[in-house]
């Protein structure tokens, strides 16, 4: 029998690791919303290679180690919302938090990793989800379908996480064409450029910099702002019905 080797770790043997990538990779193309199905998948896909590269490169920067030593977590409490809630404007916390607020989300959603055998390389996976709302916040794209897509292509092209690229790939096709055309012509050819520009998004300390300047901490990471996503769904509706 399998021993597990951190809480709420489940281990498998080859059978049931194989089973899971197939299930959990079908199911989640079929509903794109089960949260539970794309984190299984991601767990299964990053695995075994991809999940060491991210973890060494962790290793090879000061940050990285530091994160790795200290192993923060990201949630409501340790954040405490309401502090940054009163940060002055334009500063990162207090770009996360109106994100938070705009889009109805909260940190506390992230699912806790299973099924990575390591340790060390489950706090990396555990990490990378709870950075995901960081991302949305620091490049201002939404939670809807096109927001989504265009955070994973970033991601993609940074991390080289498979579940991302997957999933930039895969959903467009479940899109309206107008939409496709936003994300053919401005999102993606922007994420591939910024998230090949931008430092390893898995060294950054959000936790230290929610009192910068976000606009300095996007100059210093290589991030440019894409076009306001919602305001041109807002501008191609308005066109539509007046048409």
């Amino acid at each position: 029998m399998l021993t597990p080797r951190y809480p709420g770790h489940v281990p498998l043997n080859t059978f049931q690791r194989l089973f899971l990538f197939a299930g959990s990779g079908i199911a989640a193309m079929i509903n794109p919303r089960r949260n539970d199905l794309i984190a299984t998948f991601g767990e299964m896909t990053v695995q075994p290679y991809f999940i060491y590269k991210l973890r060494d490169e962790m290793l090879a920067d000061p940050t990285g180690r530091r994160i790795l030593r200290e192993r923060p977590r990201i949630t409501s409490t340790s954040l405490d919302l309401d502090r940054l809630r009163q940060l002055p404007k334009n500063t990162v916390g207090s770009e996360y938090i109106q994100w938070l607020d705009k889009e109805g989300v909260s940190p506390d959603t992230r699912l806790p990793v299973r099924f990575i055998d390591d340790p060390e390389c489950a706090y990396v996976m555990q990490r990378y989800r709870e950075c995901h709302d960081f991302y949305h916040a620091i490049t201002g794209l939404p939670v809807v379908m096109e927001g989504e897509v265009a955070v994973k292509a970033f991601e993609f092209a940074n991390t080289c996480i498979p579940m991302t690229g997957l999933a930039a790939l895969s959903e467009p096709f479940k899109l309206k064409p107008a939409m496709r055309k936003r994300l053919r012509e401005i999102y993606v050819p922007w994420a591939i450029t910024n998230g090949l520009r931008c430092k390893p998004l898995l060294n950054i300390y959000w936790e230290e910099i929610l009192e910068r300047d976000a606009n300095e901490v996007r100059s210093e990471l290589g991030i440019d702002l894409p076009p306001d996503l919602r305001e041109l769904r807002k501008k191609k509706k308005t066109k539509k019905s007046a048409e």
